[in-house]
């Protein structure tokens, strides 16, 4: 898996593609039917097969004040992207030149400058300056150019279409099982972990503290997790998601403790995967309160992921 950027230029290898276009942030299912076509259609014609995406998402671009709201990371996708069998993914650096570039001038670059033969989007995918560009224009404009050009309908799943706005919504509703059934996979944070304060290590409970960063915000709270190290292995756990309101200052944290581990994982990039929401986050008016509530919401943890 190779990650390609038009500053760079790119490889004779890649051009001919086949290449997937979209945001693609979570990678649910509807953006897995998208790249799964252009991975088929691209494999039927011999053709490399490549993922574009742009980073920073166009909202934060234009509302650089918005609340985060990403579910994915560029690594994380690069890494889903490579397990649907694309051969490479191409990352458009959003700034205000790509933001004024026309529709006609867009396409016109897939085709000249990333060198795409075929290239497919979902059907509400729109581009250029002024959401200026559907579906339709991307057909009609490739077709002139000799560009070819599909798209991938909507994938429901219950009565609504799945989206990133329904996976974000389950999130910050504390039900993390919907966002997993939409993701085909439970939503995970990925970062480095940090130097804390060492509370949890005084009740009995060390956690590996990490920063949310530009991740939606999932309902605060206790979760059971899943943690993936940087060794590739992964282990059950218990994490809290929020300000802690027990101790002072307020917080923001995802702190995780694994189950049946010890060791240092300061300075290490782990992933934590929420799979179930245990309760909201509360204050307590003891240590022992806390403790105890934390021996607690462990046994629940056990019996879900063990």
């Amino acid at each position: 898996m190779q990650r390609l950027s038009l500053s760079n230029g790119i490889p004779d290898a890649f051009r001919n593609s086949v290449v997937a276009l979209g945001n693609f942030d979570g990678f649910h299912l509807g953006h897995q039917a998208v790249v799964g076509r252009a991975v088929a259609r691209a494999a039927h014609e011999g053709r490399p097969a490549v993922v574009a995406t742009f980073d920073p998402h166009p909202v934060t671009f234009f509302k650089p004040d918005a609340a985060p709201f990403r579910l994915t990371s560029l690594d994380q996708r690069e890494a889903l992207f490579a397990g649907a069998g694309a051969d490479a993914m191409l990352l458009f650096d959003f700034d205000a030149a790509l933001a004024a570039t026309s529709a006609a001038e867009f396409v016109a670059m897939l085709q000249a400058v990333v060198g795409a033969a075929a290239v497919v989007t979902g059907e509400d995918f729109v581009f250029g300056a002024r959401r200026s560009g559907d579906a339709d224009f991307l057909r009609a404009e490739g077709e002139r150019l000799g560009l070819a050009a599909e798209t991938v309908s909507p994938v429901a799943l219950g009565e609504e279409p799945v989206s990133s706005s329904r996976i974000r919504q389950a999130l910050a509703a504390g039900d993390p099982g919907t966002a997993t059934r939409l993701l085909t996979r439970a939503f995970a944070i990925r970062g480095p972990v940090q130097h804390g304060d060492k509370r949890g290590r005084e009740l009995g409970y060390p956690t590996a503290n990490m920063v949310l960063g530009d991740y939606q915000r999932p309902a605060y709270g206790i979760y059971a997790v899943r943690v993936r190290l940087a060794d590739g292995s992964e282990h059950p756990g218990i994490a809290n998601v929020g300000v802690r309101p027990t101790f002072e200052p307020p917080v923001e944290l995802l702190e995780t403790f694994l189950l049946d581990w010890s060791g240092d994982l300061y300075g290490q990039e782990i992933e934590v995967a929420l799979h179930h929401f245990l309760r909201p986050e509360r204050r307590f008016e003891s240590m022992d309160a806390l403790s105890q509530q934390m021996r607690s919401d462990e046994a629940e943890a056990r019996r879900l992921l063990l």
